[in-house]
């Protein structure tokens, strides 16, 4: 099977694309656009930015949300404390927040929606609002269907 690429992409958002083929299995370019274009919508792939657009170190990040998807309750911000800890990894940085966000639960219970392939951008829309929790969709769709155009 062949990796969708997205040369158009940032350096972060390449990566991001690839290790959601590599290391969660995600394959239909539908999807992976959801996926993008959520963590678009939540931090524009910057992992060290604050709710409110402060660029922080993780621990200097005291309210709202943190990182590439905003992890915003105790247990999911300190979870990712705790799992880059463990693999000596920087919390505030790209490599150890893409990983944990393959890891934790949250996402690990709608991977399967994600690895079904041929759905709808609602399909996976659906499997995203259960997976971050968003209250409002904002340009979530808009920035969906600019990465469809770019990945191929």
């Amino acid at each position: 099977e062949k990796m969708i690429e997205c040369p158009q992409c940032t350096v972060q958002q390449q990566y991001v694309l690839e290790q959601l083929q590599t290391s969660a299995g995600v394959t239909d370019r539908t999807a992976l656009a959801v996926i993008l274009g959520n963590i678009h919508q939540e931090s524009t792939f910057k992992p060290n930015v604050c709710e409110g657009g402060a660029i922080v170190p993780y621990d200097r990040c005291l309210d709202g949300g943190y990182g590439l998807i905003q992890w915003t309750s105790k247990h999911r911000y300190l979870g990712l404390g705790t799992f880059c800890a463990k693999r000596n990894a920087d919390p505030s940085g790209l490599k150890c927040q893409t990983a944990y966000l393959i890891d934790e639960m949250r996402f690990r219970d709608d991977l399967s929606a994600f690895q079904t392939p041929h759905q709808t951008i609602p399909y996976y829309m659906n499997a995203a609002y259960y997976w971050l929790g968003w209250g409002v969709h904002g340009n979530r769709t808009k920035h969906t269907y600019s990465f469809l155009t770019k990945l191929q």
